[in-house]
């Protein structure tokens, strides 16, 4: 498993997210709180960019369809149909920068 930086943690201000390109794979990078989470960025439902929705607290809301994920897991958390999880990666935080292990 390798670390890929995804930003500096002065990039992704607490209660923002912002999407990174990571061998060939859009992934979303959040802030809640001083902690950061990464998950797939697009949607399993219609692949729209998640990182264009909304973060509210750690719910990450689609901005074409309304479905929900747990930024923290990737887990549906609301949708009239049952669509797939979204993958989450783990963060690491070292010297001010925020990698993604893949």
């Amino acid at each position: 498993m390798g670390k890929i930086i995804a930003g500096k943690t002065s990039d992704i201000l607490p209660g923002k997210m912002i999407k990174v390109s990571i061998d060939g794979r859009d992934i979303l990078v959040a802030n809640i709180d001083g902690k950061y989470y990464a998950t797939d960025d697009s949607c399993t439902h219609s692949g729209s960019s998640l990182s264009e929705g909304k973060l509210n607290d750690r719910t990450i809301t689609c901005g074409w369809h309304a479905a929900e994920f747990d930024c923290k897991t990737g887990k549906l958390m609301k949708f009239p149909a049952k669509i797939r999880d979204l993958t989450s990666y783990n963060i690491v935080v070292e010297s001010g920068n925020v990698f993604v292990e893949i």
